[in-house]
Parts: C-alpha cells; sequence; structure tokens
C-alpha cells in the first residue's frame, strides 16, 4: 500500500476533509482533468446506524466465525463457478507494534458472466464494532477487448484511512491515493464489514429501523448504504426446507446509478441465496448446512445439605465408637506414660478451687509461667509495678510483628490507618 510518504507523483486535490493524489503511466495514459469542486457535503451515518453498530459484541460476532461455499449459476442454473466466504478469528498489529484480537474475513468467487472469465477476492481486518482496520480487495473481468482490474487496498494509519486504488484498463494504469480523516468514517460500512453485518441482522432476524451507514461507491467515493427487509420465504435446498430472512442493500451512489443486492439469510447467518438486481445469475447453496443455535446456559445445579443421621447408620455408628475408643486408650496410655502431666494438671485445678479467681486467664498465666523456659530471671529488687505473667516481645520482634500485619493487611495499610478509616 501507498502510504503518505511514498505516494505517485500527480496533482494534489482537496474536496471538504478528503485529500487525494492520482497518476496515470502506460502507453496509452491520460491526463486526469481536476474535478470541479464539491459544493455538498460529504455523507455521514445517522445515530440508527451508530447505535446498531455499538449494540454489537465480541461474543456475539463469534458465533458467527464460519465458512461457507455456494455456488455461482446462471438464469438457466448452469453452473459458472463458485463464491467462498469464511470469517474467523485473527490478530492484527496496530500502530503501537501491538498484536490485537480481530475478527478476519475472507473472501474469494471466480466464474463466467456472458462467457467471460470474472473474479475477485478480499481480506479484510474488522474490530468488534466492524470498523476496518485493513482491507484489500482485487476484481478482474478478462473483457476480450480490454482486459479490466482493479485493485483497492484500505488501512488505517493513525488519525485518518487511506485509500490506494489501481486500476488497469488494458495497457493503461491509473493509480489513486485517498485519504480519509478517521473520524468521518464513523458507520463506514466496508465489503468485508458487510458479509459479516448480514449475518449479524440474520442472527437477530432484524434491521435497524432507518438505519443510514456509510460505503464506498465504484468510484471510491464515499456515499450511503442502507438495508432493508423483505420478509422471510421458505426456501428448499438438498431436499431440506428452511426459512430464510431477506435482507436488501443498496448503495447509493453519488454519481452512478443505485446498487443493490438481495442476500436470502438462513436463521445462524447462512447465505443461502444471493441476487444482484440486474444481473444474469446468482449465487445459492448446494448443501442445507447444519444450522447453528446460541448455547443455553443452564443454571448451576443446587445440591441441598442434608443431615447426617449417623447414629442410625450401622456402618457409621461402628466407626464412631472404634475411633472414640481408639482416642480413649491412646490418651489413657499418655498420661501412664507421662504421670507428671497429670499431676500439674490436678495441682492447678486444686489451687484454681481453693483461690477461686476472678481472671481464670491470668491465674493460669501465673501459675504455669514458672515453667516456661523463656520467662524472665526474677528481679532482684522488688517493684511497685505488678510484673505481667505474660512473655513480653523485645522491641525488634515488636516491630517484624507489626509489619507482618502490615503485610497480610495490604501495601499502604498499618493497623493505625484501618483504625482511621473507621472515625467519623
Amino acid at each position: 500500500m501507498e502510504t503518505a510518504g511514498n505516494r505517485p507523483g500527480g496533482r494534489q486535490q482537496a474536496a471538504g476533509s478528503m485529500s487525494s493524489k492520482v497518476q496515470s503511466k502506460g502507453l496509452k495514459a491520460k491526463d486526469q482533468p481536476a474535478p470541479a469542486p464539491e459544493s455538498l457535503p460529504p455523507p455521514e451515518a445517522n445515530a440508527e446506524a451508530i447505535h446498531f453498530l455499538d449494540s454489537l459484541s465480541q461474543e456475539e460476532l463469534q458465533m458467527l466465525f464460519f465458512s461457507e461455499t455456494l455456488a455461482m449459476v446462471s438464469k438457466t442454473g448452469e453452473p459458472q463457478g463458485e463464491l467462498t466466504i469464511e470469517v474467523q478469528s485473527g490478530k492484527h498489529e496496530d500502530n503501537t507494534g501491538t498484536m490485537l484480537p480481530c475478527a478476519l474475513v475472507h473472501a474469494f468467487s471466480r466464474g463466467f458472466v456472458d462467457k467471460m472469465l470474472c473474479g475477485n477476492s478480499l481480506l479484510g481486518y474488522l474490530t468488534w464494532n466492524l470498523e476496518t482496520v485493513e482491507q484489500h480487495s482485487q476484481e478482474f473481468v478478462k473483457f476480450h477487448i480490454l482486459p479490466m482490474e482493479q485493485k483497492t487496498s484500505l488501512l488505517r494509519q493513525g488519525d485518518q484511512l487511506a485509500m490506494t486504488r489501481s486500476i488497469r484498463e488494458g495497457e493503461e494504469v491509473r493509480n489513486e491515493v485517498t485519504f480519509f480523516p478517521w473520524h468521518s468514517t464513523a458507520g463506514f460500512i466496508s465489503q468485508a464489514a458487510n458479509l459479516l453485518l448480514l449475518r449479524v441482522m440474520a442472527w437477530r432476524q432484524m434491521v435497524p429501523s432507518n438505519a443510514r451507514f456509510l460505503a464506498l461507491d465504484m468510484e471510491g467515493k464515499f456515499c450511503y448504504s442502507t438495508y432493508k427487509a423483505l420478509g422471510s420465504q421458505t426456501i428448499q435446498v438438498d431436499r431440506q426446507q428452511a426459512d430464510a430472512f431477506i435482507v436488501e442493500q443498496t448503495v447509493h451512489s453519488v454519481e452512478g446509478i443505485p446498487f443493490s443486492c438481495q442476500f436470502y439469510l438462513l436463521s445462524d447467518g447462512h447465505l443461502a441465496k444471493r441476487v444482484q438486481v440486474g444481473s444474469p445469475g446468482c449465487c445459492i447453496i448446494t448443501k442445507m448446512p447444519v444450522l447453528r443455535e446460541e448455547d443455553e446456559i443452564e443454571p448451576r445445579p443446587v445440591f441441598e445439605k442434608k443431615p447426617l443421621a449417623w447414629e442410625e447408620d450401622i456402618e457409621l455408628h461402628s466407626r464412631f465408637l472404634e475411633r472414640k475408643e481408639e482416642l480413649r486408650l491412646s490418651h489413657t496410655r499418655y498420661l501412664q506414660q507421662h504421670p507428671d502431666g497429670e499431676a500439674i494438671v490436678s495441682d492447678f485445678l486444686l489451687f484454681l478451687l481453693l483461690r477461686q479467681p476472678e481472671d481464670v486467664v491470668t491465674f493460669a498465666a501465673e501459675f504455669f509461667g514458672p515453667f516456661s523456659l523463656r520467662r524472665p530471671p526474677t528481679p532482684s529488687l522488688r517493684s511497685s509495678a505488678p510484673q505481667s505473667p505474660f512473655r513480653s516481645l523485645d522491641p525488634r520482634t515488636k516491630r517484624e510483628t507489626h509489619q507482618a500485619r502490615a503485610l497480610r493487611l495490604g501495601p499502604g495499610r498499618d493497623p493505625e490507618a484501618l483504625l482511621s478509616l473507621l472515625r467519623f
């Protein structure tokens, strides 16, 4: 693609918010006449179209990722070629070099129209709102006298959309580079976006009312594109019947005549038939696809907690009695091996009943304090302040404990900070 830094030489033109450059070369190159200044403002998509595109989601579009193949037939039903459309997940590199997920659309057709070979190919990268960040298309018609080929590339470059067109008619080649401000492309539906947008309409079984999108006409200029629902029709394919949702798209060219195309879509977005108004043929499916349906998320099962009647269960009651007897024997064996433990506990209970203190915890700490190896030595001089029976922490240990508590509470939150949050 030709960018602003590498554009063919020629006359630069400015029309409204769009700039372009044109170059012709070849054995029969013709000078391009300067276009007359346009007085009409550039077309803009309306609010209904913007709202419909904003309602799209990644989950909904991913339900429409599949490939399909249609046969190109003449009015008499004779096969003329094949059309393949594939939509899948892809990745596209943005201006910062980051690879972002996107929708990748690839379409290809090749066949004969009026005994002339023709075909086109399409590759597009779309955002989840059907914004076109990059698209490459090629169309050709092998006329017997003057073969024609047209290549068009769209690429988002920062805050603008660059369009490069190369048109070959016989030996004459004409190159054009046009830049559109990105804000002016809101609601723009490219060829790749149109294929996925039709699947969305079929999936929802609705067309946005009074929506007016933007599209590119055959001259590479922005124009309006509208969609209209024509109802439904039962079609038969391979001895199977299915209802098709009919959508008609019309591209209102600024200078030429409107271009209309009718799409017969199945409920899951598959294209069953494509009819271009004024064309001698159409595209139809030859085999009924397996229709996809939206997955219904079943609620998680709720298991009620049943009371465990272990006393009534013979096996559980037997295990309980065995475990109880095992623990009793273990405790008895331990006390027999350590008679001093039983003596200390007996002395404490006897002393507790004799004193009957109000604070049992402090009394127990004073009683068992002398048995602790970490108990500080008794000072030689008595103090008027009674010594606490609980083990005290040295300043370093106290500081480490404070830091550990702060780490458990979270970064930047110490106990004092948490208390301050509770104040009015």
